[in-house]
């Protein structure tokens, strides 16, 4: 009965951990890039568009082609986010025993 008291509490810790390893992900901040820097996305950890940065040079061009960077820029910050939370997780739970399952 012991063992399982002492399962059930580390559940509760993991789940604490876990809990505030999002709320500091969240709070983490990333920049996709794309056309060399020319646009530029801000996004937090949980995927939110924090901000946007075109370069002037680019109001003069094509609709089209600011469409696609600006696509690939987002697409960059979502990678970006998506390896920094991995690698953060990773870091925090690297001493579960099992490691962290979602790596």
């Amino acid at each position: 009965m012991q063992n399982l008291k002492d399962l059930m509490n580390q559940a509760g810790k993991m789940q604490e951990q876990m809990q505030k390893a999002q709320e500091e992900l969240a709070k983490r901040e990333v920049t996709g890039e794309a056309g060399a820097g020319m646009v530029k996305v801000n996004m937090n950890g949980r995927h939110a568009v924090r901000s946007v940065q075109i370069d002037d040079s680019l109001l003069k061009e094509d609709k089209s082609l600011l469409e696609d960077l600006l696509a690939a820029a987002v697409n960059d910050a979502v990678r970006r986010v998506e390896e920094s939370n991995k690698d953060a997780l990773g870091k925090m739970f690297s001493g579960v025993p099992g490691g962290f399952p979602f790596q």
